[in-house]
């Protein structure tokens, strides 16, 4: 791959996980749905993401921001929980704030990242990891593969593909299924592409 290619390849990484991170994060705007529409493939588009791509779009089109709060809300919030618990603690310990977010927090110190004093949400949120991995894997990032690897495999491998499942069987979930989908699809991708990498390192040093 040339050094162009691999600019490319890290700044479409870092803008699905940015994505990723919004949507998680809070109800999309009217304007990310006007971008998700708009943004949709085309019938000869091909890849494992068209068609998570092409769902997204058409499901922002039929969506308001007002349905998809109330969607986000049943799903991430409730009465007490919400549908789907999105914190790695929960998923990898069964309990919320346990030992996985005392490792991430060690991890995330090491690359000088930081919560935001604003925040509500603790580092093992789904969107604060999709947030972290955005920050390290896009264009220009000084972190290596390497470390972006052990990153990945360590705070999102280990459970996020169960979450992202979970998502897509909520009952609620109607946009968000599309979102569950497209994270699922995006996190097996990042696995092999990060397996792979690993396998070859040997030969390439």
């Amino acid at each position: 791959m040339s050094a162009r290619e691999q600019l490319e390849e890290d700044r479409l990484r870092a803008n699905l996980y940015g994505l990723l991170a919004n949507l998680l994060n809070s109800p999309p705007a009217d304007a990310t749905l006007r971008l998700l529409t708009s943004a949709r493939t085309g019938p000869d588009d091909d890849g494992p993401l068209a068609g998570c791509w092409h769902d997204l779009g058409t499901e922002a089109a039929c969506r308001t921001p007002a349905r998809l709060d109330d969607e986000f809300h049943r799903l991430f919030i409730g009465l007490g929980r919400g549908e789907v618990v999105p914190y790695g603690s929960w998923y990898l310990c069964g309990r919320l704030m346990d030992k996985p977010l005392a490792q991430l927090r060690t991890d995330l110190a090491k690359l000088q990242i930081e919560r935001r004093p604003e925040s509500r949400e603790t580092e093992d949120h789904a969107a604060a990891l999709c947030e972290t991995m955005a920050l390290i894997s896009g264009p220009g990032t000084s972190v290596s593969r390497g470390r972006q690897r052990d990153f990945y495999l360590r705070h999102l491998a280990s459970w996020m593909p169960r979450f992202f499942q979970d998502l897509q069987k909520a009952p609620s979930a109607r946009f968000y299924r599309a979102v569950g989908r497209t994270g699922a699809v995006f996190l097996d991708m990042e696995t092999a592409c990060f397996e792979l990498a690993e396998e070859l390192s040997p030969a390439v040093g």
